[in-house]
């Protein structure tokens, strides 16, 4: 039972840094447009460029996530063979994990880094 929870926990984590990076974002072109001078904080901005710049770079090489692969030891820890169960596995899941060719996320993955450079260029961060 206990691997099964730590499991979710990790999807669920995993779920809010896609959150992160895809809100975060929003809210730096929306909160620059508005003038929110809070959006560019030092330390949301690094840590928003960084998350995004980790995922870039793993797709790059081929490199599994490793929030991934320890949801997956987890589940194998806990005898599951699939994300097939309760609500969050099945639901979390979906949002994160699509049937696709790898080169399909690179592009994505770069296209969407190339975007978070574009609001660090247009809007840099301020300490």
């Amino acid at each position: 039972m206990i691997w099964s929870l730590l499991a979710d926990l990790v999807l669920f984590t995993h779920v809010l840094t896609v959150v992160f990076v895809v809100l975060g974002l929003a809210l730096i072109v929306i909160g620059n447009l508005r003038g929110w001078r809070f959006v560019n904080a030092w330390w949301f901005r690094l840590t928003h460029l960084a998350t995004i710049g980790v995922v870039v770079a793993q797709s790059w090489l081929g490199m599994t996530c490793p929030l991934t692969t320890l949801e997956l030891w987890l589940r194998a820890q806990a005898g599951e063979a699939t994300y097939a169960g309760g609500f969050i596995e099945h639901w979390l899941s979906r949002l994160l994990y699509f049937n696709a060719p790898p080169w399909v996320f690179v592009l994505a993955y770069s296209v969407f880094g190339a975007m978070v450079l574009a609001a660090w260029w247009r809007w840099p961060p301020r300490r």
